[in-house]
């Protein structure tokens, strides 16, 4: 089983960091004030690299503007693209998707839909429809539902366990959809994916995360392939600009290598 692997950062590391990665993952709000980001990613592609195109949510609390979203995609021709959805809200998701897809049925790149919802009844609704229509299907790392679900003593802890034990009951209870691909939005600790590995779950195809590259510019390396206990609050695209330096450098690759042990890699 191998799962394939991007890690955001900034400007400054992009051509080191897509050296040690399987593909390239990018945030459109950041093409509107950063040409050179924009450029660095449609250069990828031409060199053969696939590139996933994200719509912002995380970063900007709701998806980009879904007109502005599918210009850019247009524009970049990405391998595959987030589709615009709706932080922890099933069936307004499933709505946006069935909207944005009809009004625009022939971008370039396959189609990712994400899973979303507050309960395991809509997050099972929105999976169902994603797993119809989409096709990729994305879950999310940070879901408030894995706070009552998942076992730990902090947050980042549950966070950790409960997506694991999301994707375990989907399996367990026959939803899970063995013919279409999954990805993996973001991580609370980087030790959670060692488990999908260990459990076989074959069509766990990729994964994004900045977890290696903001914890080595704080100056945070991993222990070993247990990564890390805590988390840097920062978002990547708060340090886009950032200029990485010497040491920060060393870190980063440092970690981004335990990253992949803990993939079995």
């Amino acid at each position: 089983m191998y799962i394939q692997v991007a890690h955001e950062a900034p400007i400054s590391i992009l051509s080191a960091i897509q050296k040690v990665t399987d593909y390239d993952y990018c945030l459109v709000h950041l093409f509107e004030t950063h040409p050179a980001y924009k450029s660095f990613f449609e250069q990828s592609l031409q060199q053969g690299r696939q590139v996933l195109l994200d719509n912002s949510i995380f970063e900007l609390g709701t998806a980009f503007d879904s007109d502005k979203f599918a210009k850019y995609v247009s524009e970049l021709k990405p391998s595959f693209y987030i589709v615009p959805d709706v932080l922890e809200d099933g069936y307004e998701s499933v709505k946006k998707y069935s909207e944005f897809t009809a009004k625009y049925p022939d971008l370039p790149g396959l189609k990712i839909g994400v899973v979303q919802g507050k309960t395991y009844d809509e997050l099972v609704d929105c999976y169902k429809y994603m797993a119809e229509y989409a096709d990729y299907i994305a879950i999310s790392f940070d879901y408030k539902y894995y706070i009552a679900t998942g076992l730990g003593k902090s947050k980042l802890e549950r966070f950790c366990n409960g997506r694991q034990n999301f994707i375990q009951d989907l399996i367990s209870d026959g939803f899970w959809n063995w013919s279409k691909p999954h990805h993996l939005l973001g991580c609370s600790l980087a030790k959670e994916f060692r488990y999908y590995i260990d459990k076989n779950i074959t069509n766990i195809r990729s994964c994004d995360t900045s977890n290696p590259v903001v914890a080595g510019i704080k100056g945070l390396r991993y222990n070993g392939d247990l990564g890390l206990q805590d988390k840097p609050s920062v978002k990547l695209a708060d340090l886009i600009d950032h200029n990485v330096n010497p040491i920060q450098k060393s870190d980063i690759l440092y970690n981004v290598d335990q990253f992949k042990k803990i993939l079995k890699r």
